[in-house]
């Protein structure tokens, strides 16, 4: 049986525009969309009609990075995926995780939005939860002994010894983009949720 579906058409980073929030953890989403239209060659500019910084590709793949603040991304990626007729099923969603430490990443399809703001108004937006999701872990500041809110958390820059791992996931998972925009998903949840090997200690 062949194990590939649907492919990609779309690719959506979530984030909050502005540079003060570049380089905060909320916008891992963003990171990685930009990653790939440089590895891709495809310039993103300011597009009205759909809420955002849009590009496309050779093979007519979009990328998207909504305008709109986080908790409206649905805006944006709904007005994409209806003018040019893209199903949920070929939508990837690039998102921070708290759930997964720095340098874990996890793709899946569909689920729950588990109180994220990107993810619950982009499902709201599109009517299903069954688009695909690729998620990068940020940490919870639970599990990594910080006394500070969610919010303030998620909107401040990883620490100084988060930011390689973050950075390593996004690399890692980039690899796994030409089995997704050929609909190879099984080959391409492997590639994904492959754990990074833990680094020998020094003898």
């Amino acid at each position: 049986m062949s194990t590939t579906t649907q492919p990609i058409r779309l690719i959506v980073g979530l984030g909050n525009p502005g540079a003060e929030y570049a380089a905060t953890r909320h916008n891992a989403g963003f990171w990685w969309v930009e990653a790939l239209a440089r590895e891709l060659g495809v310039s993103l500019r300011l597009e009205s009609k759909f809420l955002g910084l849009a590009g496309r590709s050779r093979d007519d793949i979009w990328l998207l990075e909504p305008t709109t603040y986080m908790n409206r991304s649905g805006q944006s990626v709904a007005a994409l995926a209806r003018f040019y007729k893209i199903q949920p099923e070929s939508v990837l969603v690039v998102h921070d995780e708290l759930d997964l430490l720095p340098g874990e990443a996890k793709l899946k399809q569909g689920g729950s939005h588990a109180g994220h703001n990107g993810l619950k108004d982009i499902q709201a937006l599109l009517g299903t939860p069954n688009f695909w999701r690729l998620r990068l872990g940020i940490g919870h500041p639970r599990t990594l002994n910080l006394n500070q809110s969610v919010v303030d958390f998620v909107l401040q820059k990883p620490r100084q010894n988060e930011q390689p791992d973050i950075d390593a996931a996004i690399e890692r998972s980039l690899k796994a983009w030409p089995l997704l925009a050929a609909g190879e998903f099984p080959r391409a949840t492997m590639v994904v949720n492959t754990k990074p090997k833990a680094a020998k200690p020094a003898e």
